[in-house]
């Protein structure tokens, strides 16, 4: 039992410890600034753990670390960081200024990270629920805002019963072929000339466990309201850190285990990223409330992430990585100016309370545009590149129709993203909004950066995705 192969995640537990007895232990109005560096820092030390850990399985087969792990850990954290550097400017607005949110946060990517080096379905289960416990506990923080609290019930209630279906498809898996770890079930998997139906059922059940941790068509319903109602950092963490681990867990098992019966669930999975990519278009065109409306959009993006796994090949997980990287920086990016939107010190969040951005908080203003272009897939920007990829990894895997769509659900969402740009620059303006926060404007300028010089990246990016799928593929 090699236990340094878990030791970012070790590291990263002892840390959540000490800082929740440091927070403890100080004045409670004192309390949340030093815990937030504190956990920062922790992820950042975390991450350097993470890139240097070596490869090999461990804990009798139910822990795995490669390259594939390694990325998915490195992205977690770093949605993570980016979410927490967002709250320090409005905590106190946001009523999320108590040491226990950075540590949910901490305890919350920990349960990620084993999500992503899971090589036993129990250990995915153990991550996901560590990992959807916080968050539960994060949608609800503000617990003096009914919205707050009406996201922390929805997301527990549905997400209780997403689990419990998870839980069943994990036990049939377990009844029919006698082995819960991966390369136990992939043995059984090739070793069978005709599947039992039972192990078909809990493959399709551990599917929509995972499908409702992203939002997919048609296991979305909790995502419109959970974004709206939850404070805005925690969405920007839940749409990037969270979705990133289950997208990881989706990845290991289909390519993994079951990647030998691609055949029979390659169907189902394109059928539900055609759903979310048309879904996801049409329904944020009326929205009026840009956090709905972004929550529609983050059904839309998941959809042409999984046009990667419905490829089934490394080509195709190459590009659902890329567009994970690309999707990650843009929508912190776009949460720092949906974070920023103040108005003599209140929230507002009516895309109509952009108009004439342009003219008041021009910085503000061009950093949005590039995140609705980019999500939109112009290029040169870094959504073209991810969505180029998954494209192009569909049309060599002969997936015409599903590449099709994703064109077609582009060209429909570019309205709603090129309609706030217009809004910000061509309607009359309203009254301005409060000054960012130089947290709030750091993260804006960063991440605006990265999106518009993401091609001088891509190459370094594509290599380590290129690697990240090897390890799956091998």
């Amino acid at each position: 039992m090699n236990w340094t192969l878990a030791l970012p995640e070790i590291v990263l537990a002892l840390s959540g410890l000490v800082i929740l007895l440091a927070g403890v232990m100080q004045k409670r109005g004192q309390a949340f600034f030093s815990c937030t560096m504190m956990t920062l820092f922790a992820l950042v030390v975390t991450a350097a753990l993470v890139v240097l850990s070596p490869d090999g399985t461990g804990y009798s087969h139910v822990f795995i670390n490669d390259d594939f792990a390694r990325f998915m850990k490195v992205l977690a954290l770093a949605g993570a960081a980016l979410s927490l550097v967002l709250g320090i400017g409005y905590a106190r607005e946001m009523e999320i200024d108590k040491f226990e949110f950075p540590v949910l946060v901490l305890f919350s990517t920990l349960g990620a990270m084993i999500m992503a080096s899971s090589g036993n379905l129990m250990t995915l289960f153990v991550g996901l629920e560590l990992s959807s416990l916080s968050i539960y506990i994060l949608c609800a923080f503000a617990r003096d805002q009914v919205t707050a609290a009406e996201a922390g019930l929805k997301y527990f209630v549905l997400g209780s019963l997403a689990s419990g279906i998870l839980l069943y498809g994990i036990s049939l898996a377990y009844g029919f072929a006698g082995t819960l770890d991966y390369a136990g079930l992939q043995q059984a998997v090739r070793g069978s000339a005709v599947l039992p139906a039972g192990l078909m059922v809990g493959i399709v059940f551990v599917l929509v466990g995972l499908c409702f941790k992203l939002s997919m068509v048609p296991f979305h319903m909790w995502t419109p309201d959970v974004y709206q109602g939850a404070p805005t950092s925690v969405t920007a963490y839940m749409a990037g850190a969270p979705k990133i681990a289950a997208f990881a867990v989706l990845l290991r098992v289909m390519a993994g285990p079951f990647g030998s019966m691609a055949h029979q669930w390659q169907l189902l999975i394109e059928v539900v990223s055609a759903a979310s990519m048309v879904f996801g278009a049409l329904a944020a065109i009326p929205q009026g409330n840009i956090k709905r409306l972004m929550a529609y959009s983050s059904i839309g993006h998941m959809g042409y992430a999984m046009i990667g796994l419905a490829a089934g090949t490394a080509e195709g997980t190459r590009g659902t990585l890329v567009y994970l990287v690309t999707y990650l920086f843009m929508n912190v990016g776009a949460f720092a100016g949906i974070v920023a939107m103040r108005r003599k010190g209140r929230a507002v969040s009516r895309i109509s309370d952009l108009a004439g951005l342009g003219r008041s908080d021009p910085g503000m203003a061009l950093a949005m545009a590039v995140f609705m272009f980019s999500m939109a897939g112009a290029p040169p920007l870094a959504g073209f590149f991810g969505k180029l990829m998954v494209f192009y990894a569909a049309i060599n895997a002969q997936l015409y129709g599903l590449a099709a769509i994703g064109i077609i659900s582009s060209v429909i969402g570019a309205y709603y993203y090129i309609r706030i740009v217009k809004i910000m620059f061509f309607d009359a303006a309203a009254p301005a909004l409060d000054r960012a926060p130089v947290s709030v404007s750091f993260v804006s300028v960063g991440m605006g950066l990265v999106t518009v010089f993401f091609i001088v990246a891509l190459g370094p990016v594509a290599t380590a995705a290129q690697a990240a799928a090897g390890a799956l593929f091998r």
